[in-house]
């Protein structure tokens, strides 16, 4: 895999450089609430752009109908990356029409440009690989070169992170390079004890990583929504609490191989509990109350880890030499319920190891609960890209920027 630094050694100046960035950024409207995923894309932008590139920064954002769609428009993204280069940002209203191809023309070298959402054109995401490709072949018609560094969309065969490389010259983006040096350190060079604490709300968004890790990780921290089906299968009552039934068989299986294979598996022993789901526009005082997490009542909801296994976890953290975490404890959004994700980042931060921040709704929580990101080994800008590698699935988006 080449690159960018042997991009820039070659010489860009003059050249339209094509950079498949990450810029799904969580919108409130047309307010960015998080800009991590802009920020993590400014080195590649800005080192071309400085080389005298003609820079070209594409993107999806949310889930579009392959037509345009207001809602979903990049122009707040460009905006953003245009304040954070501390340069004008052109913006093209379009994917590959008339507003992209005028847009790119203008470009002076060490210009940069957006297009329109990648996915208002139906090529993006068809599973039907002609569509895929025709659109592939109207990108590249708007650049000489490729540049791969959106991770977080490197898990989708999509045309412009899985066809468009295959038809330019095409270089792995600083991001792109700083994630999969990550990630073998977490498959391929591990330094023991190795600890991986996974949460979020669906135990089955999971369930082929843990499958990895039975084979690979000393210690499994279990929190989240994901928890409920876990303690479901050693019998427990959870109440109202997230559950997918169908995975019990599966998750007894995984617990039978954890014990078998000795990695120690640990689940909540106590939960924070409510009769209904707290409001997260308002933050209104959710009053929850502490329970065993075999004694959750019959019309309560888990929504928080609790203080005992807070501790518990902290400890399981505290001589980790390398670290994994991926999904929050609780419903982080509510100030009732964030202080078991919060206690697991302390626990990160107190670790003596490499600690990594599986992306997704983790690096958010880290960055709304008031971490400074600096002091993680590796905060991820794409869980579901980090989860596939982890599982050893081929990534469509890195085998193309393979020669």
């Amino acid at each position: 895999m080449k690159t960018i630094d042997e991009l820039l050694s070659e010489g860009v100046a003059g050249k339209r450089v094509f950079v498949r960035a990450d810029l799904n950024v969580p919108l409130d409207g047309t307010t960015i609430t998080d800009d991590g995923r802009i920020r993590a894309v400014v080195p590649t932008v800005k080192a071309l752009a400085d080389a005298g590139a003609r820079v070209i920064v594409a993107s999806h954002l949310g889930r579009p109908k392959g037509a345009p769609d207001p809602a979903f428009s990049l122009a707040p993204a460009a905006a953003r990356l245009g304040e954070l280069l501390g340069a004008d940002v052109a913006f093209a209203e379009d994917t590959v029409g008339t507003a992209a191809e005028s847009t790119v023309a203008g470009l002076a070298d060490g210009r940069v440009a957006v297009i329109e959402n990648l996915r208002f054109n139906a090529g993006e995401t068809s599973k039907d690989d002609t569509e895929r490709a025709a659109f592939a072949d109207r990108l590249a018609g708007l650049a000489d070169v490729y540049v791969g560094d959106g991770f977080g969309a490197v898990h989708r065969k999509h045309a412009s992170v899985f066809d468009l490389p295959k038809r330019l010259p095409h270089y792995a983006g600083y991001l792109i390079a700083t994630e999969v040096g990550v990630l073998k350190k977490l498959t391929d060079d591990v330094r023991r004890p190795y600890v991986v604490a996974l949460g979020g709300a669906k135990v089955s968004d999971k369930l082929a990583v843990i499958d990895q890790l039975l084979g690979k990780a000393d210690r499994l921290l279990i929190g989240g929504g994901m928890a409920y089906t876990f303690l479901k299968a050693q019998g427990h009552e959870v109440g109202i609490s997230l559950l997918q039934e169908d995975q019990i068989p599966t998750v007894k299986e995984y617990m039978e191989r954890a014990e078998k294979n000795g990695v120690e598996l640990v689940l909540p022993v106590d939960v924070l509990v409510a009769s209904e789901f707290p409001d997260l526009k308002t933050k209104a005082p959710a009053n929850p109350a502490t329970v065993a997490a075999d004694a959750i009542p019959a019309d309560q909801e888990g929504l928080d880890i609790g203080p005992e296994t807070r501790k518990l976890y902290a400890s399981k953290l505290a001589d980790a030499a390398t670290v994994f975490w991926n999904g929050p404890m609780g419903v982080f959004e509510h100030p009732d319920y964030a202080e078991g994700t919060k206690a697991v980042a302390q626990a990160l931060l107190d670790a003596p190891g490499f600690t990594v921040v599986g992306g997704g709704d983790s690096a958010a929580a880290v960055r709304t609960l008031g971490f400074d990101e600096n002091a993680f080994g590796h905060i991820s800008t794409g869980g579901g890209a980090s989860l596939e590698y982890l599982e050893g699935k081929t990534l469509p988006g890195l085998a193309a920027l393979e020669d």
